[in-house]
């Protein structure tokens, strides 16, 4: 985590929000899986498991994707451009499936988890929004 974390900190334009939004969408992913495991939800734990590891690739995928549009130029760029806005769109799409999970644990997991279960889906929540932004912003650019 560390590492991820200085990377977006040093001056590099990637990673950046995208991958940022989604490894927010993988810790709360990360959350439910560990509430339906305490709440005996043995499939709701793997769905979480897989949104995770989607997840952390989409945040790899988030940077290349950012890297290809910063290199190019001219009418590659605009092609580049909206292709990288197909990553924040899947991100966004994500989120909202680990904030779904995550709600459902808050009304029926473990009392005891309710906290982090609620934690989950506001984070999944937030990182769908915010992937949201950045399709936004990609979408605009291309026009």
């Amino acid at each position: 985590m560390n590492s991820f974390l200085d990377e977006v900190a040093a001056r590099t334009p990637a990673p950046g929000g995208g991958a940022v939004a989604a490894m927010t969408a993988a810790s709360a992913a990360a959350l439910v899986s560990m509430a339906a495991r305490f709440s005996s939800s043995d499939a709701v734990a793997e769905a979480g498991d897989e949104l995770r590891a989607r997840l952390v690739r989409l945040a790899d995928d988030d940077a290349a994707a950012y890297t290809a549009v910063l290199a190019a130029r001219g009418e590659a760029r605009r092609e580049a451009l909206r292709a990288a806005t197909d990553v924040p769109r899947a991100i966004a799409s994500a989120a909202a499936e680990v904030a779904l999970l995550a709600h459902g644990l808050v009304e029926s997991g473990s009392p005891r988890l309710v906290g982090d279960a609620r934690v989950a889906e506001l984070l999944a929540e937030a990182a769908g929004r915010a992937a949201g932004v950045l399709v936004d912003i990609n979408t605009a650019e291309t026009t």
